[in-house]
Order: C-alpha cells, then sequence, then structure tokens
C-alpha cells in the first residue's frame, strides 16, 4: 500500500515544477492599496509580477528583499511589482511590512476573492504576466536558488 505522506510529498513537488504550458489571460483584479487602488487591467504594455503573500507566511520574509531588489534593478514603466496580501486583519500585514519593508506595490485581498481566481495552492506563489496580460510563468514557494531564472524570464519579456 502507498503511504500517503510519500504521495502528498510527491504532488507538493510536482505542484513545484511545473511550468505553465502556453500563456493564459491573467485573471484582472481592482483591489485596494495604502491610499490608491491597483487596477491589473491598466497594467497592459508592462511586465507585472504579482506575489501572493501573507503575515504568517516564512518564506515571504525571504521573497520580499528579492523583489525589492528587483524593484530596485528595473525601472516602474517596465516591471511592475505587485504583492497581494491576503491576511484577515490588515494589521497583521502592516506589521509583518514594519519588520520587512517593501519598495514595491502592497495590495490587500482579505477575502481570497482574487487569490482564488489564480487558484492559489502554495504560500508565496508568484506569476509573472507578460505585456499582453498573459501568465507566462507561475512559481510556487519561494526558493534563493530560483531567482536567477525568474530574473532571466523578467529580462526577456521586457526586452
Amino acid at each position: 500500500m502507498l503511504n500517503h505522506k510519500l504521495i502528498a510529498a510527491f504532488a507538493t513537488i510536482l505542484l513545484l515544477i511545473t511550468p505553465i504550458s502556453h500563456a493564459q489571460k491573467a485573471p484582472v483584479f481592482s483591489l485596494p492599496g495604502d491610499g490608491v487602488t491597483h487596477d491589473l487591467s491598466k497594467l497592459k504594455g508592462k511586465v507585472v509580477y504579482i506575489d501572493f503573500w501573507a503575515s504568517w507566511c516564512v518564506p515571504c520574509r525571504k521573497s520580499f528583499p528579492w523583489m525589492n531588489d528587483m524593484r530596485n534593478r528595473y525601472d516602474r514603466k517596465d516591471l511592475q511589482i505587485i504583492a497581494i496580501n491576503l491576511d484577515a486583519d490588515k494589521g497583521e500585514a502592516m506589521k509583518f511590512l514594519e519588520k520587512v519593508p517593501a519598495n514595491f506595490d502592497i495590495a490587500y485581498d482579505p477575502d481570497g476573492e482574487i487569490a482564488a481566481k489564480y487558484d492559489l495552492q502554495v504560500m508565496p506563489s508568484s506569476y509573472l504576466i507578460n505585456k499582453k496580460g498573459e501568465v507566462v510563468f507561475a512559481h510556487k514557494g519561494f526558493r534563493e536558488g530560483d531567482t536567477a531564472e525568474i530574473e532571466a524570464k523578467i529580462q526577456k519579456l521586457i526586452r
């Protein structure tokens, strides 16, 4: 008989390494941020990196410095980063941001409606959207060893 933990581990590995085989239209959203509304439909013509996160997510603490670095390396006219927080209590997100600041856009999805449209399964998860508004790459979790590949994809889309 197969071990259920082994099956679950195998399924998780498949989720983490499965690329998107063809571009799919990105689910659009309009979400509140801090004093601004983030509307994906208005970002056509830009490369967009969307990251779903929560205050309790340990790997998110490692992904934020990398996203800050990407924000510093690429002009906003070329790359737009939107980190979508899923905490039900915005106060928890604010505490996280005091410890791990972000120099990119933060949006709030406390009910998880947009996360459901992106079929979010793992925290954090990120989606790379091309200038046509299509999801061309999805990445589950955050591992520093994967950042070079993600940045290479960003550079290719910007060109």
